[in-house]
């Protein structure tokens, strides 16, 4: 795990590729990797790579990057780790490639100078790399199929510049931050930006795709591997035979991911999935796990640490623990916009952040997670709800005329904006209007809120979220013509919430605190199976989450951890932001320079805070989402 950031220049004006800038780009992420750093500058000062190193595998010097081929063609920077580099290196071996250290970074080097782009195919992992070949004078990028590591780039006056993070790009003196004000409608309805950012004119590489930038500044951005395969078609297994993979297919990851030179350990938090990690761990080391667990001290309601001790008591894990209260999380609000880059809508980037610091204090550097089930398995309660949604009420409002349809929605709709029924009356709106049903995950404020919380000027904008799920839905389809409702939906998840909030946050917090994350739930091969199962296995009464996974690891957990109510890891922000935290919450919103830009509609703000306040509702995430947003424009753009 580390940071990589770098520049090629293809205009005809001075070369601004020096190792001074490359270093501050590669400063300003230490966090990334504090053992170590390098810079490379291309012979004609064309290409410029810039590395941080959080040492993993192999970790003398021969690990060190910028990476070159011994006959200084390609050079790499890479952030991840390949778990079967070990197999890839056998086979480059046999064909005379000669390595001078154990690392997986060679194994990529030399694999794409054997097998050009198609080495992607070959890599179970989770990366984002460039490559520059100094013959072509072209640039080779990728990001993992799931979208585990970020990958950011921009091209502007003659320049592409990329960088872990974003941070590094806007320490080039050329690139200033500038508000990308058609994404706040996706940020504040998904929880982050879609495939640009906040930022102008930086966008992400998304997940499963490669990019080539060559001599002229051409670029070209090909898809490599998508969740849904070409026309896919469920399997014939039946239910146990799927139990059975899907466990046999689990063994493996966790067995690959275990690869390393550094003491690691497991996020645990009393749930199926961790727990299952730390099951599996067990099986293949002779040695007690080291798990990890982050609980709140007065709020027991919030708190898995009743099971997270059962599941470390049965598999006698070295366990740790660390209690934080509104007190303690207050601090770090602005710290978290600092390492997020974006603002992340989500609340559990605070607890994650105190987790995170347990753990490298206790020397742990590895820390396997279970992020990457619900989105499979069909794990959360919104899931189901809107599968049987969409079977019912869904489809017989939508078969209506659609003069029928417009009545109703605007019969019902000063009804609901009354009630502040703003989410319920975005379903009428989406089905009015021919819209995708599912948006994935939790929308925080879809068109519905945004027509009420942006100034006039801006109500053009709040058409951009929908059509940003409609882009996602129509992914899928061009996959496979006919995917049903539910594998479009688990399409959305892994595509959005999945790879760019929370995958992101166990990125960017992780990594603030300098500790890799690995994720053995979202094997590719394991994605590819579970994708393959039909509705009727996954969910064959439309009620219980996660069927296939909870049957199948009922010989390695108790009962009593695998179908209790599911809590999920969260935070208290309903109750901070009501009491201790509301003066601070308020006054950071309103008095902000975001605000001052005249996007947002202060009234409907303040009527939030007082709704929040009064108890009537729970508006705690919505006000979490505009806190961050705030603070976010205060440390970037002011």
């Amino acid at each position: 795990m580390c940071g990589i950031a770098g520049i090629v220049e293809f205009g005809s004006g001075e070369s601004t590729v020096t190792n001074d800038i490359l270093k501050s780009m590669s400063d300003v992420i230490v966090h990334r990797g504090p053992d170590s750093e390098g810079q490379f500058v291309s012979d004609n000062r064309q290409c410029g790579l810039a590395f941080r190193r959080l040492s993993i595998i192999d970790l003398s010097a021969a690990g060190d990057q910028p990476m070159h081929s011994p006959d200084g063609r390609y050079s790499i920077v890479f952030n991840g780790e390949i778990y079967n580099h070990e197999s890839i290196r056998k086979d480059l071996r046999s064909k005379g490639y000669e390595y001078r250290s154990k690392t997986d970074t060679e194994t990529i080097l030399y694999g794409y100078r054997e097998y050009g782009k198609d080495i992607v195919n070959k890599l179970n992992g989770m990366w984002a790399f460039a490559i520059w070949d100094n013959q072509k004078r072209e640039l080779f990028c990728a990001r993992d199929r799931i979208g585990i590591k970020p990958f950011y780039y921009t091209r502007q006056n003659g320049r592409f510049l990329f960088g872990s993070e974003i941070k590094s790009i806007l320490q080039h003196p050329a690139i200033s931050a500038e508000l990308n004000e058609a994404e706040i409608p996706n940020y504040l309805n998904y929880g982050m930006s879609g495939r640009t950012t906040l930022f102008k004119d930086i966008v992400k590489l998304s997940a499963g795709n490669s990019l080539i930038i060559n001599a002229q500044g051409e670029v070209k951005i090909e898809r490599y591997w998508s969740p849904i395969a070409q026309n896919q078609q469920y399997t014939q297994m039946d239910a146990v035979e799927c139990q059975d993979e899907t466990l046999r297919i689990l063994r493996m990851a966790v067995d690959d991911r275990m690869m390393s030179d550094v003491p690691f350990g497991v996020f645990l938090s009393g749930g199926v999935d961790s727990s299952l990690n730390v099951a599996l761990m067990a099986e293949l080391m002779d040695r007690p796990i080291d798990t990890y667990t982050v609980g709140f001290k007065e709020l027991e309601q919030y708190n898995e640490l009743e099971y997270a001790r059962k599941v470390s008591k049965l598999f006698h894990t070295n366990h740790h623990e660390i209690l934080i209260d509104e007190k303690d999380a207050f601090p770090i609000l602005q710290e978290l916009t600092w390492y997020e880059d974006e603002p992340n809508a989500d609340p559990v980037c605070i607890p994650l952040w105190f987790l995170s610091k347990l753990t490298r204090d206790s020397g742990t550097t590895v820390i396997q997670v279970g992020e990457g089930s619900d989105e499979q398995f069909v794990g959360y309660s919104w899931m189901l709800r809107e599968y049987n949604f969409y079977k019912s009420y869904w489809k017989f409002f939508t078969s209506l005329p659609q003069f029928a349809r417009k009545i109703i929605y605007q019969g019902i709709k000063p009804i609901l904006i009354k009630a502040n029924q703003l989410l319920m009356l975005d379903y009428f709106r989406r089905a009015t209007e021919n819209d995708e049903l599912y948006w994935g995950g939790i929308s925080i404020m879809s068109p519905s809120h945004l027509g009420s919380i942006f100034n006039k000027d801006f109500h053009h904008l709040t058409n951009i979220t929908a059509d940003f799920a409609g882009t996602l839905h129509d992914e899928a389809r061009s996959f496979h013509a006919e995917a049903d409702f539910l594998q479009r939906a688990l399409y959305v998840e892994l595509s959005q919430r999945l790879s760019e909030i929370l995958l992101m946050r166990v990125d960017k917090i992780g990594m603030a605190h300098s500790i890799e994350a690995r994720v053995p739930f979202l094997d590719h091969r394991l994605v590819e199976f579970t994708m393959s199962i039909p509705p009727s296995i996954k969910t064959p009464d439309n009620k219980l989450t996660k069927n296939v996974l909870k049957k199948a690891v009922e010989p390695l957990l108790p009962n009593e951890i695998i179908y209790r109510k599911k809590m999920g890891f969260w935070a208290p922000v309903n109750e901070w932001i009501r009491t201790s935290w509301f003066d601070y919450t308020k006054s950071t919103i309103l008095d902000s320079s975001l605000m001052k830009r005249g996007i947002f509609n202060t009234d409907y703000i303040k009527k939030l805070l007082e709704i929040h306040r009064s108890g009537k509702q729970n508006k705690g995430l919505e006000l979490f989402s505009i806190l961050s947003l705030a603070l976010w424009h205060e440390k970037f753009m002011d």
